[in-house]
């Protein structure tokens, strides 16, 4: 049998949408996001809930263990290393997933043993005194928690940029985010309800039973193809994927890249900050909150992500960009509306009661606070056009990265899109308290739209990035 020409250019399989959708490359994505998000869910969630329930914890000392969090904005630090080295020798990327899944399964089962507030022992003499607590070594916990699932986000997000080409790019980080969301129903539910039932540390253990869901999927799967050289030094490991990136981008595009990611989300970022205490203001109970956000914001939240996935298959990530960044926007609006109602209600009843006392109707009613439909109509749009707006985002993001540096360059860029939600969401309650809600959701629409501004350089609407590669 002839062989082929080493110059004949083979053309790519036509995969069909319906491949694409149920391949074994999106099972995985589903497994790594539920293995990506079970750490941090816990940390938010069960860790607290459990620390709060002794007595001798107070909430300043449960409130400070965020400090602990740093590791998931400062990864890129370590990236490199990542990026570098193949400690395991099963491949650079299977290496640390399933060095970071292991450390996480022991850490996360050991984490229940110990008791918060119980000194280990304790010297001094008179007033002073030194010891060692329970709670210190819980801290410890905390933090190699944060630090190993901060290493295992760099190392699963780099597999999943390998392994998807880029028309898969926009689903496959759609089911990856989903899956993210829900694992945080495992901590933030599941063991909630168990902890009613038996002791703390059998509720940690079953509760790490879970990572066995990435630490089998890492066994089973393949390293990804590499087709770019393996950084020869740590060094090289750590300038290179600047050079790299400015190299594809040049300066001017490197520049618009880093604002986009910076801009495209702030405005939405900055409405939701606060959109606890907001609810509150406005009369609804904690429980009315929990039930519509969890009830509605989350799964609405996930079929956004799932049917922008789907889109994005079929008209790719730029035009997706655009598309579900209006959707975004005019979310925002209806946080704008439903603060002008409610602080304009007396009006609305009065003119309704009116038109209500003549027809026998009862429309003044609807805009009496706290209204359910309202709420449940806001805060289902919000997390519908978030779960739109993510899924392409995440996905653009994952497009900018390339070659032997992926790992520190999506490393990078997701800690650079965290930085608005760390620095101008701190701002907003100074704005709301000097201003008021209605002008400062006035602000969060306007701080939205020089995001969707930057499209037309960095993703032209019937572009499809190809000019990037």
């Amino acid at each position: 049998m002839a062989e082929k020409s080493s110059n004949t250019i083979e053309s790519p399989k036509k995969v069909s949408i319906v491949e694409q959708l149920f391949s074994w490359k999106t099972l995985v994505c589903i497994c790594f996001g539920f293995s990506s998000g079970l750490p941090l869910y816990l940390l938010i969630n069960l860790v607290s809930a459990w620390l709060r329930s002794d007595s001798s914890i107070d909430l300043k000392s449960i409130g400070l263990l965020s400090l602990c969090l740093t590791p998931y904005s400062w990864k890129f630090v370590w990236a490199p290393i990542v990026d570098r080295y193949d400690v395991l020798k099963l491949g650079r990327r299977r290496s640390w997933i399933l060095l970071t899944q292991v450390a996480l399964f022991i850490l996360i089962a050991v984490t229940g043993f110990c008791s918060p507030g119980i000194d280990l022992f304790k010297i001094g003499y008179g007033d002073v005194s030194f010891g060692l607590n329970s709670f210190h070594i819980i801290v410890v916990i905390y933090f190699l928690i944060c630090l190993f699932s901060a290493t295992q986000d760099i190392a699963i997000d780099a597999y999943r940029r390998e392994i998807l080409d880029d028309n898969e790019l926009g689903w496959g980080n759609s089911v990856f985010v989903n899956a993210y969301r829900i694992s945080g129903m495992v901590p933030g539910g599941l063991s909630l309800i168990l902890s009613e039932y038996m002791p703390w540390s059998m509720v940690f253990c079953i509760t790490a039973l879970f990572m066995l869901v990435g630490i089998i999927t890492t066994l089973y799967i393949s390293e990804p193809e590499c087709t770019s050289t393996v950084p020869r030094t740590l060094y090289a490991s750590i300038v290179e994927p600047f050079k790299d990136f400015i190299k594809r981008h040049s300066w001017g595009g490197f520049i618009a890249v880093i604002s986009f990611i910076f801009l495209y989300k702030l405005g939405d970022t900055m409405a939701t900050a606060l959109a606890t205490p907001f609810y509150i203001d406005m009369g609804y109970s904690p429980k009315d909150i929990g039930v519509i956000n969890k009830g509605i914001g989350l799964w609405t939240m996930i079929i956004g992500g799932t049917i922008g996935g789907i889109i994005m298959l079929k008209i790719g990530i730029n035009k997706a960009l655009w598309i579900f960044g209006v959707g975004q926007i005019i979310t925002i609006l209806g946080y704008l509306f439903i603060a002008y109602v409610w602080q304009n209600q007396d009006s609305y009843t009065e003119f309704l009661s009116m038109i209500d006392g003549r027809l026998g109707t009862e429309m003044a009613a609807s805009f009496k606070f706290p209204n359910w439909n309202m709420l449940a109509l806001v805060v289902g749009g919000e997390s519908m056009g978030a779960g739109l707006g993510t899924a392409c985002f995440v996905a653009f993001i994952c497009r900018e990265t390339k070659g032997a540096y992926v790992a520190t360059q999506f490393a990078l860029l997701t800690a650079l899109s965290a930085v608005p939600r760390s620095f101008f969401s701190a701002s907003t309650g100074f704005i709301i308290e000097s201003l008021g809600y209605v002008p400062f959701f006035a602000i969060c629409y306007a701080m939205a739209i020089p995001g969707m501004l930057m499209l037309i350089y960095v993703a032209p609407y019937n572009g499809d990035g190809s000019k990037k590669d």
